[in-house]
């Protein structure tokens, strides 16, 4: 008898404690969890040929008789290796030697006159024609089927274990419950659970395959779309939201008074947030623009009307350093507008932590500035107007609501200068209205930006110092912490080191992970006060400081980082009225990172970096899905899968227009999967 989905993987016949343990390092915990081990790739035996047709260069599928296996000697060979596993294979038109490196323990895997099925590159070795390292299995493995899976393992498991635990469960493929409405998979044109789980495992042909991972594919980004819908859905419904139609609450009192003219996207990106506002539903809005956009006045307005309408404003930023900038900014910008202001982080303690919220819930402040101690049990807020969150790639979903809650359904305003592709936004973001700030303020240079090999590092160095002597500040960017032994890579210790001798007129400073918070915090403040020259970091600087006073950012092995990453890391400089220079200094690049310099040199538009990196890299590195509450993808590939997200987008507005709780009993299923999927849903609202 099959087990049921739900049921522990050790209830599969074969599966002991020890291998389930194993199973469990993959995600593996259920029956349902091992039948969703999707293939990272197959074993294709349709296209096999005879050894006596091999030729070099040529990738192949042989069915052979292993007829010697040579094992590794005792002795290691020279330089401390271990002698490599060679084995004969024949079939009856010629021998070919396969060969695995570092592997002994695949010795106990052949036995000498028994068949199996190579596949691999064919090369010319000394004796023979031989394959090196190829993919293998018995040749009756997989029941006589021609593509077999190739699954991702790990230690104590061995892929004939997996195909067969699989194999057994998919005997009963008929009998899986179906997941998703019949009518969804009839207007979308998608095969059966039972079928797409057979075919993804086991395809008949690639046509089977193809349909069959669609289907996932679909599935899989239906059930997590579906699910941030009803979240933005869940916040409309929290109750009436607060309308802030107070006379006196326009915001062009602010905006008249500032020193300069709003841009284009500035003033339509302020129209959107005063329509949320003033309407009776609670806003969940996130604006998004490129380094340099002018997020902050907008997020100032925003909390400007909510204070003109009574209530308290607060604002959220990832660092103790991005939050009293946002202080020092404030204070300018509300000069004369009589705002009491407030700042909340962790290094505010003792009386002063007291006397602050007992403040904070008298409604004795107007806006509150700070880090995550904005959400600790013992903040009261008195009459919480409006939330914003900045820098929202920092934050999560539970972090973003867990701030809402200390109000009765204010206002959320969620800030973030990483330019987003639309398809990975309308994932990482299906719960808000997106406003897009795609203006660079007037005033604003471009930044320069060169890309170097190592011999080019001592022209940027003359740069440098002539920023340098003319006042301004520098960055050097570097991967490492620490100098690591055979690695060509360079680290911030060492750059400071060289840097506080090469540079020892000027103040070298240096920062990084590994340092306490209230050191970085202190480096950090010295900076952007003007107190250090020359700051040596690894990437903590990447989002959100801004220091006017910076023109130069140097970035040692820039093949080390992404698209997104880099254009980030060049939009700490270029904030103030000067020129500022960018030079990335690549050592060993590979064609890929040559390109992304070459693009980075060409653009300096976020959004098309933002797309670019998007299809090199994969939604996975970059932008992690994990940190925004965001649960991991098993077989879409957002990059990939675009034309199947506008379909899956279309079909979860249909079914909550026609179900908006998703109660009717033919979409319990799904409802279901969105709770398994949201683990801890009811802590963020679904």
């Amino acid at each position: 008898m099959t087990p049921e989905l739900g049921a522990p993987v050790s209830a599969v016949k074969g599966v002991g404690g020890v291998r389930a343990e194993a199973l469990a390092r993959l995600g593996i915990r259920t029956v349902g969890d091992l039948l969703r081990h999707y293939p990272r790739g197959y074993e294709d035996r349709r296209d096999k040929r005879k050894i006596g047709d091999l030729c070099d260069g040529l990738r192949a599928v042989v069915r052979a008789t292993v007829v010697s296996v040579e094992k590794s000697g005792p002795r290691p060979v020279r330089g401390g290796r271990k002698a490599p596993l060679k084995l004969l294979a024949r079939d009856d038109t010629g021998v070919l030697e396969i060969v695995f490196f570092g592997a002994p323990y695949l010795a106990n895997a052949f036995r000498r006159g028994e068949e199996y099925v190579f596949c691999g590159a064919v090369t010319q070795g000394v004796r023979a024609l031989r394959m090196l390292h190829p993919e293998f299995s018995r040749a009756d493995e997989g029941g006589g089927r021609d593509i077999l899976p190739v699954y991702p393992l790990t230690a104590g498991l061995g892929r004939r274990d997996l195909r067969r635990w699989i194999a057994s469960l998919l005997e009963s493929a008929g009998d899986i419950p179906e997941c998703l409405p019949a009518d969804t998979i009839a207007q979308n044109r998608l095969c059966g659970i039972g079928y797409a789980l057979e075919n993804i495992h086991y395809p008949a042909d690639m046509r089977r395959l193809r349909e069959a991972k669609y289907r996932l594919v679909f599935e899989e980004l239906l059930t997590l779309q579906t699910g941030l819908l009803l979240l933005k859905n869940a916040n409309g419904r929290r109750g009436r939201g607060i309308a802030f139609r107070d006379a006196g609450a326009d915001t062009a009192r602010f905006v008249e008074g500032l020193p300069f003219a709003l841009t284009g996207a500035q003033s339509r990106t302020l129209g959107e947030i005063e329509r949320d506002m003033e309407s009776p539903r609670v806003m969940n809005r996130l604006v998004q623009g490129d380094v340099g956009s002018g997020k902050t006045v907008i997020a100032a307005a925003a909390m400007y009307k909510a204070v003109r309408c009574g209530y308290l404003a607060v604002m959220m930023a990832p660092t103790e350093t991005l939050a009293k900038q946002h202080l020092d900014e404030f204070e300018r910008l509300f000069r004369g507008h009589g705002v009491r202001l407030g700042f909340l982080t962790g290094a505010v303690r003792g009386a002063e932590r007291r006397r602050l919220l007992e403040r904070t819930e008298k409604n004795e402040i107007d806006m509150l500035i700070g880090t995550h101690a904005l959400i600790q049990p013992d903040v009261v807020y008195g009459k919480l107007g409006l939330v914003v969150t900045d820098e929202q790639h920092r934050f999560g979903v539970r972090q973003r609501v867990g701030l809402s809650k200390k109000g009765r359904d204010p206002d959320i305003l969620v800030m973030t200068a990483t330019p987003i592709p639309r398809t990975l936004a309308l994932i990482l973001y299906g719960d808000l209205d997106i406003s897009v700030m795609d203006e660079r303020p007037p005033g604003r240079r471009p930044v320069v930006t060169r890309a170097v090999d190592a011999g080019g590092r001592d022209a940027a160095y003359r740069l440098m110092r002539s920023e340098l002597a003319a006042g301004r500040q520098a960055y050097v960017i570097a991967p490492l912490i620490e100098d690591a032994d055979e690695s060509p890579l360079r680290s911030v210790t060492g750059l400071f080191e060289e840097l506080s001798a090469r540079f020892g007129e000027y103040a070298v400073a240096l920062i990084h992970g590994r340092m306490k918070q209230a050191e970085k915090d202190a480096v950090m403040g010295a900076f952007y006060a003007g107190e250090t020259d020359v700051l040596v970091s690894t990437v903590l600087i990447e989002v959100g400081v801004n220091v006017p006073n910076a023109t130069v950012m140097l970035i040692e092995n820039a093949e080390r980082f992404g698209l997104a990453q880099l254009h980030q890391l060049r939009g700490r400089v270029g904030r103030g009225s000067a020129q500022s220079h960018c030079i990335l200094v690549t050592e060993n690049a590979s064609p890929e990172a040559a390109e992304r310099a070459r693009i980075l040199v060409s653009t300096d538009d976020g959004f098309e970096i933002a797309e670019r990196d998007l299809e090199l890299r994969g939604p996975g590195e970059f932008f992690g899905l994990r940190q925004h509450g965001i649960p991991p993808l098993r077989i879409a590939n957002l990059a990939k899968h675009t034309k199947a997200l506008m379909a899956v987008k279309a079909e979860a507005e249909r079914l909550l227009a026609d179900d908006p709780l998703l109660e009717s009993p033919k979409n319990a299923a799904l409802k279901a999967g969105i709770d398994a999927l949201f683990a801890s849903a009811a802590d963020i609202g679904i």
